[in-house]
């Protein structure tokens, strides 16, 4: 009997999937090991190069490049697919995570545009990710539909005023955190 070998070729909603799930591990990691870093818990990791601290956004920028590159030029399949889509991820996650600092050009990391540029990240990317169970919406869900919505405002709108509040209350102390840990 021979056996036929195929490349089962991953649903974009399941790379995406992928590509979240490495997107908000790599952001939970990078901002705890700043944390870290910066309250002088563990040691100093970063790369300086002749003094200067070369910042993780560069090295999502750089291996979002790489993956871009790999993914026009090898279209790759099955498990290699899986791992660009992995790779993204924790690329722009570290890109992201300093958008504050794109966006400011050397502001504090502790920006609150940073965070807000990685929540619409991931919501594009959960979005992407499950539209397949959009698809098979029915007139029965309207309902669950607009009570999911209405929560989703709310939360969202939660999450503005509180992002607001714990900024004014601890923006200060990270900011003086990171000048203290500055070489």
């Amino acid at each position: 009997m021979a056996f036929e070998h195929t490349i089962i070729r991953p649903t974009a909603h399941r790379l995406a999937r992928r590509a979240l799930l490495s997107f908000i591990l790599t952001f939970v990691i990078a901002r705890t090991v700043v944390f870290l870093i910066m309250a002088q818990l563990v040691p100093n990791c970063y790369l300086f190069l002749q003094g200067t601290h070369v910042h993780h956004l560069n090295y999502g920028i750089f291996l979002l490049a790489i993956v871009g590159a790999y993914t026009l030029l090898c279209r790759p399949v099955g498990a290699a697919a899986n791992l660009a889509a992995l790779a993204y991820g924790f690329g722009l996650a570290l890109a992201f995570d300093e958008f504050g600092m794109w966006l400011h050009l050397g502001g504090s990391y502790w920006q609150r545009a940073s965070v807000d540029a990685v929540i619409v990240v991931a919501a594009l990317l959960g979005l992407i990710g499950f539209v397949r169970s959009i698809e098979r919406f029915e007139a029965r869900h309207f309902w669950a539909f607009v009570l999911l919505a209405l929560a989703v405002c709310g939360f969202g709108y939660v999450l503005f005023v509180a992002g607001d509040q714990i900024g004014d209350l601890m923006g200060p102390k990270l900011q003086d955190l990171e000048l203290k840990s500055s070489p």
